[in-house]
């Protein structure tokens, strides 16, 4: 017996608790079928339930299943927002469930397979072969596409634009900071000056101190970040009933934080304290 499972028209479920007990099947002979998390809960459903499933909500051709579990049902970022109202059965019930007794080739029939290549590469030579021998059929790799139809690469381009205007602005509010901050030890600086420390080691204690600061705050970020996407992903998660994983911070973004914050930071630095080093020793202790 093909034990495949596949979705039962979920937009179309219908579900039929009130049954009396004198009519109610022996359980052992209601074929099994699993429901999803969210349906369960909707209906206050349990292992050993028998529900009623039609392919319409009038209940044409309503056949009776036994709830044999629960399942969750797997995250989908394109239907995150939708509850996921659906239950799985072997595939010769929901084609039993599914036909068109009008048209006795309706079992026989199919309106999509699911294919997976050993080799990920060959899907668009395989695609092309089998669209140029079977005419009306169309193949699509479900892999992300590198074009511009993918939404999520249209997604990732946004956040690297966002990203990039978010990094620009606070690199220049962070420059205004460090001119604020050379500023202040200008006395100080014309006096380490006048003591005969050269321009170069102060330009080397500024890039240390800059180097300093810059980790401590890209360090500082990340930990911010990984102590706070457990809580943001259960919010949202808890709204919209899903398991899907909104926020991972991954050591590869670590990194690339690390490598952008720490340079820009340095060279605010430098930007800010190299106005000073280039006036005049007594200009800077207000002589």
């Amino acid at each position: 017996m093909n034990r495949a499972r596949a979705s039962a028209f979920a937009a179309a479920l219908l579900i039929a608790l009130a049954i009396p007990a004198a009519t109610a099947p022996n359980s052992a002979d209601v074929p099994p079928i699993l429901i999803a998390r969210q349906l369960a809960e909707q209906e206050h459903l349990s292992t050993g339930d028998i529900v009623t499933l039609a392919k319409n909500p009038r209940g044409t051709r309503a056949r009776q299943f036994r709830v044999a579990g629960t399942y969750e049902p797997t995250p989908d970022p394109m239907r995150f927002t939708a509850r996921r109202i659906e239950a799985r059965m072997h595939l010769p019930d929901l084609m039993a469930i599914s036909a068109n007794p009008a048209d006795p080739a309706t079992p026989e029939s199919l309106s999509a397979i699911n294919l997976r290549l050993n080799n990920p590469k060959d899907a668009v030579p395989f695609g092309s072969a089998l669209n140029a021998r079977t005419p009306g059929l169309v193949v699509r790799p479900t892999l992300r596409a590198r074009d511009g139809s993918d939404p999520f690469a249209v997604l990732e381009r946004f956040h690297v634009a966002v990203a990039t205007v978010t990094v620009l602005g606070s690199t220049a509010f962070l420059l205004a900071l460090m001119v604020m901050r050379a500023e202040e030890r200008r006395e100080t600086i014309g006096i380490i000056r006048l003591i005969g420390i050269s321009q170069r080691s102060i330009l080397l204690e500024v890039l240390a101190e800059g180097m300093l600061i810059a980790i401590a705050g890209a360090v500082f970020g990340i930990l911010l970040a990984v102590a706070t996407q457990g809580a943001v992903n259960q919010f949202f998660q808890w709204r919209y009933d899903t398991t899907l994983v909104f926020v991972r911070v991954t050591r590869s973004i670590a990194l690339q934080s690390i490598l952008v914050s720490v340079p820009l930071g340095i060279l605010a630095g430098l930007a800010g304290s190299w106005a000073l080093l280039r006036r005049d020793v007594l200009a800077l202790v207000g002589r």
